[in-house]
């Protein structure tokens, strides 16, 4: 079945803030391998696909970008901001995954580097990463 809408609809994306549990906290980053942003930091994440839920996109993205597998995600939030992505009119919803430990990881699809770094040093990040991190930090400690 087809239809037509006279809505235009954004398209979808989900990313995935994964923190270990040690003493001095890292999160795990990707360094972008294409553009926009290509180069720079930003979270395991991409466009949704129509078969899945965002918590599964942010779960398939996070492995096919780093090679960390998780099953479970905590909902960070849903972010809007119209100019959010220069490609277009792009909605995420950022998920949390907490670790123990840093877990060995290889930038992989159009993940150019995947590298935990401390949350006392991070680099700039793409995107609108900087707010869904502080969000994710918020978030991270009250569990």
């Amino acid at each position: 079945m087809s239809y037509t809408y006279k809505y235009p609809r954004p398209a979808v994306t989900a990313d995935c803030v994964v923190i270990t549990k040690e003493a001095e906290p890292k999160v795990l980053l990707i360094q972008r391998g294409g553009e926009p942003f290509k180069g720079c930091w930003a979270f395991p994440g991409g466009f949704m696909n129509m078969d899945e839920t965002t918590e599964q996109c942010a779960i398939r993205e996070l492995e096919e970008e780093t090679g960390l597998q998780v099953s479970n995600v905590i909902l960070i939030g849903a972010y809007s901001k119209v100019d959010r992505d220069p490609r277009g009119r792009t909605i995420s919803v950022a998920y949390l995954a907490i670790v123990d430990s840093p877990l060995e990881v290889t930038g992989q699809d159009d993940a150019a580097k995947a590298e935990w770094w401390p949350l006392s040093a991070l680099p700039q990040l793409a995107f609108d990463h900087e707010e869904i991190m502080q969000d994710a930090i918020a978030v991270f400690k009250k569990i």
